[in-house]
């Protein structure tokens, strides 16, 4: 069964409204993703690249399906935006936990999952510096936040007052705004998903599925 027969929805336990996944061809959406349940897997070959990140540099290497990695500069360019208008500068790290690992979806077992080619990135949060001197800010900002910080999706995306306020903010503005863009990421996952309590999955499966 080809993955694009999956269909373009997988409904989760919660799933935030969104737009039907864009209509654009995407190199990886014919792939064969079914896999054995049990034993050892050998993922299919794809074309990968190293990648530092350009808008916003990413904490370490990530190794991509060279696709993927356009999709990553588009990301980059909404995170740098969003922070802009919270905290008045762009991070200067966006912090992952993982990218290619050739494994099953956790949860449906017979499919591979996106990290296997290089389709999907886990973020975890973002790294700010301190403000430039004589930079313009939101005039809403704690002056804390004019110092050096992180942002993470376990420690802040219920905070509810001071720094962490906006942080969430952050957050939620972010995924707000990747939800709205069709030509970015088809799945988002984060909190209200088993096992994303820490961080955000994005990748390009061909199908849409979002549980923020």
């Amino acid at each position: 069964m080809k993955a694009a027969a999956l269909g373009i929805l997988v409904v989760a336990s919660v799933v935030a409204a969104a737009p039907a996944a864009s209509a654009d061809d995407y190199p990886l959406d014919e792939l064969e993703r079914t896999v054995p349940a049990k034993g050892k897997m050998v993922c299919p070959p794809v074309e990968l690249v190293g990648y530092r990140g350009e808008t916003v540099r990413y904490h370490a290497p990530v190794r991509v399906y060279v696709g993927f990695r356009d999709r990553l500069r588009k990301f980059e360019q909404v995170v740098r935006d969003v922070a802009v208008e919270v905290y008045g500068r762009s991070p200067t790290k966006i912090v992952h936990i993982g990218t290619l690992n050739c494994r099953r979806i956790r949860l449906w077992p017979t499919l591979l999952s996106e990290h296997g080619i290089g389709n999907g990135i886990d973020v975890a949060g973002f790294d700010f510096g301190p403000v430039a001197r004589k930079a313009a800010v939101p005039q809403d900002l704690p002056a804390g936040l004019r110092k050096g910080f992180s942002v993470r999706v376990k420690a802040h995306w219920d905070g509810q007052s001071g720094a962490a306020a906006v942080h969430a903010r952050f957050l939620r503005r972010l995924t707000d705004t990747l939800l709205e863009r069709q030509d970015i990421f088809r799945v988002l996952l984060g909190p209200a998903y088993p096992g994303h309590k820490d961080h955000f999955h994005f990748d390009c499966a061909p199908w849409r599925l979002v549980s923020i």
